[in-house]
């Protein structure tokens, strides 16, 4: 299967905006307690993420437990999109380019692609999870855990 290559472009392009906000900062990310101290003692509490790309599958996260400690945490989130490599090889009888002929090339495969959020907080919690995107899309879904015992879904 051949993807070409504005198609290819165009799930990167979606990917980046669903993680980056455009190669800003957003506040699209967010994280809802459902189970741990934090789900029990106020389980309305949303968390905002703020993200930062620094490329099309990575970048910086940074956002505020909630209180009563209102720690800062940072940390990193990287996304994965599989990839189809092809290799060609030839001989190339052309007075200019005589020999042999090899061309590589890559291309995103459309579906699901995984990726991952990992943080430390300035108290030494540790708080990671994994999250899948549709290509082509702007949202996702993940589970999120942190080192004092709280889970949480994660929706942008």
């Amino acid at each position: 299967m051949k993807i070409s290559v504005l198609s290819t472009l165009c799930i990167a392009a979606s990917l980046a905006a669903a993680l980056s906000g455009c190669a800003s900062r957003s506040r699209d990310l967010r994280l809802y307690p459902v189970a741990g101290p934090i789900a029990t003692n106020t389980p309305s509490q949303a968390i905002s993420i703020s993200i930062i790309r620094k490329t099309e599958t990575s970048g910086d996260i940074s956002f505020r437990m909630p209180p009563p400690a209102k720690t800062r945490c940072s940390g990193t989130w990287t996304s994965v999109a599989p990839k189809v490599v092809s290799h060609e090889r030839g001989v190339s009888l052309g007075l200019s380019n005589t020999g042999g002929k090899y061309t590589n090339s890559s291309a995103d495969v459309g579906g699901i692609n995984t990726g991952e959020i990992y943080a430390i907080c300035t108290d030494g919690t540790r708080v990671q999870g994994h999250f899948i995107t549709g290509s082509g899309t702007e949202s996702g879904t993940g589970t999120v855990t942190d080192s004092l015992g709280n889970t949480y879904k994660l929706l942008f």
